[in-house]
């Protein structure tokens, strides 16, 4: 294993994560999840050994973290926080071109090949138009790819990226996924990424590292789902008794919507109606009379006319 973590407790002031265990190999996904304050970025910043272990180990390649130096852990691992300094009167290339620095002396001069390889990375990271353009002048989004783009530059075979897509559109979450997948599978990196978002573990991950009750669960993304139902059936309110939802007839993805837009904004029994979706709008009867709504906002504004 290339990465494994054995009977650690991790913390810093008081244990966070107790007596965990995991590891992973070059080629695996792996998305950290859990919720706030359990630990996640204490524990990739244990990995990275700017946080001592409170007991146990890290190893790296079979190398106890704490034996490496500062140059070696670099070599080795790739780092994205989400809140990263941002450098004055520097260019997307400049900050790309960074991830190469541990190769070199401070004052270096990049490669041919070096530049033909962050050519490379700034088109798939959909850059390609704010090539030049500096940093300050960004949106989040593209600045948060830009700092991943230094971390992919590095060629270290592991990358850690702590809430990679918090800043992202859907468009360029599904970017940056897609390649970090794709850097896994065809250059055998190992990718560790945090998140709070479990779905995206169906679609990109491999692995899940699931912190909860201050234990490390860890496994098969699938496995790890199906243990916790909490995962997969999360609810941050409770719903109101009085709420009784209608008939719904649709395909499931506009029927899932549906469902959350009404039990967010009516405490009401809704029994009496039925939706049913036709050739892009939806049709509500009641009783014997029908309402053609062509969007959601339609639908708020109907059901809040009748009684």
């Amino acid at each position: 294993m290339h990465l494994q973590i054995n009977q650690a407790n991790i913390g810093y002031n008081k244990t966070l994560i107790t007596n965990a265990n995991a590891d992973l190999k070059l080629g695996d996904v792996c998305l950290l999840i859990g919720n706030n304050g359990v630990g996640k970025t204490t524990l990739i910043k244990s990995i990275l050994h700017q946080l001592p272990l409170l007991d146990g180990e890290i190893l790296i390649n079979g190398k106890n973290i704490k034996d490496l130096s500062v140059r070696e852990i670099a070599e080795n691992i790739a780092i994205v926080f989400s809140k990263s300094v941002i450098p004055q009167h520097y260019t997307v290339e400049d900050l790309i071109s960074l991830g190469k620095y541990i190769y070199y002396p401070f004052y270096f001069e990049l490669k041919k090949e070096d530049r033909e390889e962050i050519a490379d990375i700034i088109e798939e990271l959909d850059l390609s138009q704010y090539r030049y353009t500096l940093l300050k002048n960004l949106s989040d989004g593209n600045l948060q790819k830009a700092f991943i783009g230094r971390a992919i530059t590095q060629n270290s075979p592991i990358i850690i990226l702590d809430e990679p897509t918090t800043h992202l559109d859907e468009k360029n979450k599904i970017i940056i996924l897609k390649t970090l997948r794709k850097l896994a599978k065809e250059q055998n990196k190992l990718i560790l990424f945090s998140s709070h978002d479990w779905r995206l573990a169906k679609e990109f991950a491999d692995k899940i590292w699931y912190v909860k009750n201050s234990q490390l669960h860890y496994g098969i993304v699938e496995d790890i789902l199906l243990q916790h139902d909490e995962l997969t059936n999360a609810s941050l309110f409770q719903m109101s008794e009085s709420f009784i939802p209608p008939q719904i007839s649709a395909p499931q993805f506009h029927k899932e919507m549906l469902y959350s837009l009404l039990q967010k904004n009516f405490s009401k029994d809704l029994s009496f109606l039925n939706f049913e979706f036709k050739d892009s709008f939806w049709v509500i009867t009641k009783d014997s009379e029908q309402e053609q709504c062509e969007s959601f906002e339609e639908i708020i504004n109907y059901l809040k006319n009748i009684h």
